[in-house]
């Protein structure tokens, strides 16, 4: 019997475009507290946990709150990103997003998310792509944010599919590291100088054939 091969995605940057939601969100915050807050500090909480995201910011702003204000400055960032996310629709899935995944569940690959987002459920569900997952593993499901590989290896236990003959999809830094770190093999979507350290970068999906599909499934495969 063959080995099996899954295909992991990630979620803000790869199937939907939430970072400008979460930029917003974020930037409303920390204009609040008087600090500063740019798209560039935006990139470095991408793949970044809620909780180290706002440790982030307040860093910048050299501030230190009590635990009570620090949670209560989680919960009002979250109300404003899920303002902004509960308008979404199938039109904000990037490009070709859709004909990869369909061709994966068509072919019986096995499909997971691993996302950093407690609201990845709600997002699947209103971009109408939730069915096409066997497995969501998200911020409610893990304790430790990426570059840690958790995520990734929880996933990869979910779809029953060895570690090593798993196949990431990502934007952030972070991410590619928690997928090199997990042993899988990771494949960059945005920037090639930024995601230098993965084993495949492309622009988005528009540049993934099912012929590049195929040759990856064949090379986990030959490999375990």
């Amino acid at each position: 019997m063959k080995t099996r091969v899954g295909f992991i995605f990630d979620l803000d940057g790869v199937i939907v475009d939430t970072a400008k939601y979460h930029f917003l969100a974020w930037k409303k915050l920390a204009n609040s507290l008087g600090i500063d807050f740019t798209e560039t500090q935006n990139e470095q909480l991408k793949g970044v946990s809620r909780v180290k995201s706002l440790e982030k910011i307040l860093s910048w702003g050299n501030l230190q709150l009590s635990e009570d204000k620090f949670m209560e400055l989680m919960g009002k960032k979250n109300a404003d990103y899920l303002s902004y996310i509960s308008k979404m629709s199938s039109s904000e899935i990037l490009p070709n997003v859709p004909k990869i995944l369909n061709y994966l569940v068509d072919n019986k690959i096995p499909v997971a998310l691993g996302s950093a987002s407690k609201n990845a459920k709600a997002i699947l569900t209103k971009v109408g792509l939730f069915n096409k997952f066997q497995t969501i593993v998200d911020g409610n499901s893990v304790t430790k944010a990426k570059p840690d590989p958790e995520v990734f290896l929880v996933a990869a236990e979910k779809l029953r599919v060895q570690p090593k003959n798993c196949v990431v999809f990502e934007d952030s830094l972070a991410g590619i590291q928690a997928a090199n770190s997990a042993g899988m093999l990771s494949i960059g979507i945005g920037d090639s100088k930024v995601l230098s350290n993965a084993d495949y970068v492309f622009k988005d999906f528009t540049e993934i054939s099912f012929n590049f599909i195929n040759q990856i499934i064949e090379k986990e495969l030959s490999a375990s």
